[in-house]
This record gives structure tokens, C-alpha cells and sequence, in this order.
């Protein structure tokens, strides 16, 4: 193809320009000519033909004139007459190839057909304002892609055309479209052909992450849980193992605060060590026993609550304890044979408990677990009287006076139980009893006073008649068993209250003291005998003589007169 045509324009660099310029050049009658060559402007004019179009010019129907070499013409024949203008024969389209039209005279340029897909060459110059395909409205559908080397396709259900201004788009049949990403990167295609890729699916990724991280939490609370269990369980182990033990004492000088313990009697070396380590004073429960054990120690310690302060050592937590200033006077002294308003009074010195707390405290029994007697209560009397044991009790600082009353009961129904009192008969048996600890000192004695009271009570009884005139009785129901003597008034002995036995035949309504473990097994266990009557004829020695007459025991009574005489301030 020549550089230029022959009006001087420079030749287009592409097919498609080259046609524009071709079909301008036919719209306007121009015919190129050989470079260099001038135009014949004498030879005859053309014959006229029909207009050409655009359609006509793109499909090859109209040949458009091109820049081929010219050949000069012939002579011309000898003119014939003018006929009758014969219109030329429609030309015939013939098929586009992409071999370049023979340089044979008048060809010019053949029609080049309009090419799809849009080329790629690097020398065609085109914008988006003059390239049609662009505009068809008919884009090819993108085409996915593979990750391997394989060949992906993809059908085009209609191949882009292009079109002129006010014409519709043509479809083309479908064309199936390969690419592999090898290609891509070496450049033999682009992405326009390839197409986008698609999405991935967000919710199947959001799914799948959440299960993922279940996974991995699942995994970790196992891990967590196992190691959690082989702490606890093998913690000693692991720490000796490892190095990790930590120190059974507390370093000196970390004393500090203020904390009292409780040793009850009987306690060794091992209680003791847990009651310092619960209240604060040692770091852990075996370290005061071991430091005992690791020295040789075996000390006494006396019942009592003791004051001590928190993170001692171990060695002077021992100090502490076998200091008689830090144990503390929380304790009451209940003598045998008190009554209840004795033994209240007490508890009430020596706990700190006021007084009156612990009446309202004894009011009412059944707390205790021991039924109200209806005759004592109709009598005016205490219903727990006789059930308060006598003993020496230690009590914990932050005692009340409902503990401390019920640890008295619990006391006084363990011995009922050791003695194999049965349940219904513990209110008579304590009423035995009661007299008894007041009549008599000794176990010996205790037994046959027993069974005095029983033979008293004997409904063949000829000698008293089922009295049992016992002067403690007396002295209870009257008010005057605590006057400093053992003789009763004229006026007890004859006061008809339920109590004196002086005055009612049988047991009094009610006990009458605290009796101890022997008085309540005296109770239960009387001596054999005959016996009816008993004085005691020494006050100081407490010497007692048992008769079965009244005869015998006047005699007798005559013998204690005289030693009351003997000695006036002996409480006769």
C-alpha cells in the first residue's frame, strides 16, 4: 500500500481508518490515484452510478475506488450513437478475506469486514468515542477462570457488533471464549476477555469462620479444664516435683491483729494445730503439729479459750498458749446440788451474759428438747429445774445465753443416757436424784438413800405411809434450802406447797436440784436395805446412819443434837 495518496494526505495506520477515509473519498467522488501520478482531467467523466451507502460500503455490494497504480487508457472505439441508457448490473458482494486486494487497476481498497471481539494490536488508534463496539449494548459475559493450567471456557451467548447510528444491534451466533491464567500472564490475552472474577461468598466464609473459631475455643476450654483438674488434684505433688513448695510457717514478724481459740479438754497436738490454722494464727493446719513433732515437744495444755494474734509462727503460737494471761476467763464453775437460779447466776458470772438474758433464756424448756412438766408450770416452778448439769464449763467468747443453757441439757441427757434411763422416766429419775445430791455426800450414801426414797414410796408401807419427809423438800418449796442451814423451819415443815414431802405423800412435783452423773446412777442403781430413816450425825465428816425403825433412828438423831451443840457454827 502507498505511503500517501495523491491529494497528499497521509495514509491511516489502521484498517479502520483506512476504511473511513475510503468510504469519505466515495461519498465525495474522489478517486485515488498512483503516487505521483496527476490526474486526467481531460479523460471523459464517469458514467453516473447509483449512490452509495453505508450499509453497501461496509458489506463489499459497492467497490470502493481505490489508490492501485492506473493504468492509461485504452483508444477509444469510435463513438456509437447514444442508446438508451442501460443502468449497470447490481454488483455482486463477494466473501471478505484478510489477504490484501491485487494492485490491479481501479481495485482500491477492498471491504474489510467489522471484526469482533475489539482487537488488541498495540497500533490501532482508537478512543471510546469512536469505537462502536463499545456501544453495541451487547458485552460479552465474563468469563471465570482456573487456578490450574486448564482450559476454561465460555460461551458468548451473542458477540459484540457494532452499528452505525440509528441501526439495531445484530446477534451473531454463540462463540465459545478460552483463556487459562498462563495465558493471561504471558500477555496473549487480557482480562477484558478473561472477565472479572467473581465474589466469593461472604456468608459461607462467615459461617465457616465461626465454626472455625468453636474449634479452637472447644480445644483451648479442654486444655484449660484438664490442666485446672491435674492442678487441684496434684498440686502438693507437682510443687515438690518442681521446686514450687511454698513455706508451711509464716516469717516472724508478720503478727498482727488480734484472735482467740478454743482447746477443749482432751485436745493434742493435731486439733489444736487445725483450731490456730481456722482462726488465722498459723499459714497452714499441720504446720504447728509437725513443728511439734520436728522439736519434740509434747506439752499439757489446759482447757480454755486463749487470746492470740493472726500470722504467728508456729513457735510462738506455742509461747502464746503456754502463757496463762492469754486464756481467757470464759468459764463457769456449777457445783453440784444448785438449783437453776444458782446455776444461772452462775453462768452469768462467768460468761459476761447479763443475768436476765438468761432467764428469758430458761423460760421456756421445749427449745432444749425437754417437754414443759404441766404440774411444775402449775406450780409456779421452773420447768427446767434439775436438767442443768454441774460441771465446770468452758465457753467459746461468743457464747449466748440459748447456747450456753443447751450445752447444760445436752450434758445432763448424756448422763441419763449413760445411766439407761428410758426417755418417759428422765423427769422422775432427775426428781430422785435432785433429792438425793441434797441428802447425801457420798456415793455409799447416795445408794442407800435411793433406796430409802423407794422403800418410802412402798404402798405396804406401815412406817411413814408413803412420806418420804425429806427436809430438802421442804426447804425447796419454802424458799429457804440456801439459808447457810440443814435443819427446816416449823413453818416449811408445814407449808403445803406441792414440793414438801412433809406435807404430800410420794415423789414433790418436781426436782428440786442440778444432780451429778453419781446421783443420777444412785438413782437408777439404789443399795439393798431395809432401810427407813437417816441422819447425818457429823456435818464435817459427813457421817450418816441408816435404820429401818423410828426407835433406832431417834437414837441417832440425839447423836447429831449433841454434835450440833459441840459446835454452833457448823450450819446446824
Amino acid at each position: 500500500m502507498p505511503d500517501s495518496s495523491p491529494d497528499g494526505d497521509a495514509v491511516p495506520s489502521s484498517r479502520r481508518a483506512a476504511r473511513e477515509a475510503a468510504a469519505r473519498r466515495a461519498a465525495t467522488g474522489e478517486t485515488p490515484t498512483q503516487s505521483g501520478a496527476a490526474p486526467d482531467r481531460t479523460s471523459a467523466a464517469p458514467a453516473p452510478q447509483a449512490a452509495a451507502t453505508w450499509e453497501s460500503l461496509i458489506t463489499g455490494a459497492t467497490p470502493v475506488v481505490g489508490s492501485g497504480p492506473t493504468v492509461p487508457p485504452a483508444a477509444a472505439p469510435p463513438t456509437a450513437p447514444p442508446a438508451a441508457a442501460v443502468p449497470p448490473p447490481a454488483a455482486v458482494p463477494t466473501p471478505a478475506v484478510d489477504t490484501p486486494a491485487a494492485d490491479t487497476p481501479g481495485s482500491g481498497f477492498q471491504p474489510v469486514p467489522l471484526r469482533t471481539p475489539r482487537p488488541s494490536r498495540p497500533d490501532i488508534e482508537s478512543t471510546p468515542e469512536n469505537d462502536p463496539w463499545l456501544f453495541s449494548g451487547d458485552t460479552m459475559p465474563a468469563m471465570p477462570y482456573s487456578r490450574n493450567a486448564a482450559t476454561t471456557t465460555v460461551s458468548a451467548a451473542a458477540t459484540r457488533t457494532a452499528t452505525l447510528s440509528g441501526e439495531e444491534p445484530t446477534q451473531t451466533s454463540e462463540r465459545p471464549t478460552t483463556a487459562t491464567l498462563d495465558q493471561l500472564f504471558e500477555g496473549s490475552t487480557s482480562t477484558d476477555d478473561i472477565g472479572y472474577v467473581p465474589p466469593k461468598n461472604k456468608k459461607r466464609r462467615r459461617i465457616g469462620g465461626w465454626i472455625a473459631l468453636g474449634v479452637v475455643l472447644l480445644i483451648l476450654g479442654g486444655i484449660a479444664g484438664g490442666a485446672y483438674y491435674v492442678w487441684n488434684t496434684y498440686e502438693d505433688k507437682i510443687r515438690e516435683v518442681m521446686g514450687w513448695e511454698e513455706p508451711k510457717d509464716y516469717e516472724a514478724g508478720l503478727a498482727n491483729g488480734e484472735t482467740t481459740i478454743t482447746i477443749e479438754s482432751g485436745f493434742t497436738g493435731q486439733p489444736i494445730s487445725q483450731a490456730l490454722y481456722d482462726a488465722g494464727v498459723i499459714k497452714t493446719p499441720d504446720a504447728f503439729y509437725d513443728y511439734l513433732i520436728e522439736t519434740g515437744q509434747n506439752p499439757t495444755f489446759q482447757p480454755g479459750v486463749y487470746k492470740l494474734q493472726k500470722q504467728m509462727t508456729s513457735e510462738a503460737a506455742l509461747a502464746a498458749l503456754m502463757e496463762p494471761a492469754n486464756r481467757q476467763e470464759f468459764t463457769a464453775q456449777i457445783p453440784e446440788g444448785f438449783t437453776l437460779d444458782g446455776t444461772l447466776q452462775r453462768i452469768s458470772e462467768g460468761t459476761g451474759i447479763p443475768l436476765a438474758d438468761l432467764q428469758a433464756a430458761a423460760a421456756d424448756s421445749t427449745q432444749y428438747g425437754v417437754p414443759a412438766d404441766p404440774a411444775v408450770v402449775a406450780a409456779g416452778g421452773q420447768p427446767l429445774e434439775g436438767w442443768l448439769f454441774p460441771a465446770t464449763y468452758t465457753f467459746d467468747p461468743s457464747v449466748t445465753a440459748q447456747s450456753a443453757i443447751k450445752t447444760l441439757v445436752d450434758r445432763t441427757i448424756q448422763s441419763l443416757d449413760a445411766a439407761g434411763v428410758p426417755a418417759d422416766q428422765r423427769q422422775r429419775i432427775l426428781t430422785i436424784a435432785s433429792i438425793i445430791q441434797r441428802e447425801a455426800r457420798f456415793e455409799a450414801d447416795m445408794q442407800k438413800v435411793s433406796r430409802v426414797i423407794l422403800n418410802r414410796l412402798e404402798p405396804g408401807n406401815q412406817e411413814t405411809f408413803g412420806k418420804l419427809q425429806m427436809d430438802s423438800t421442804a426447804q425447796y418449796g419454802f424458799g429457804e434450802m440456801h439459808d447457810g442451814t440443814v435443819s427446816s423451819s416449823e413453818e416449811a415443815l408445814n407449808d403445803p406447797n406441792p414440793w414438801n414431802t412433809y406435807f404430800h405423800t410420794g415423789l414433790p412435783v418436781g426436782p428440786i436440784s442440778n444432780p451429778g452423773d453419781v446421783a443420777i446412777d444412785a438413782a437408777m442403781h439404789p443399795a439393798d436395805g431395809p432401810w427407813l430413816y437417816f441422819v447425818t450425825v457429823n456435818l464435817d465428816t459427813g457421817e450418816t446412819q441408816f435404820t429401818s425403825t423410828y426407835s433406832e433412828h431417834l437414837k441417832y438423831v440425839d447423836q447429831w443434837q449433841q454434835w450440833c451443840s459441840e459446835h454452833p457454827d457448823s450450819g446446824c
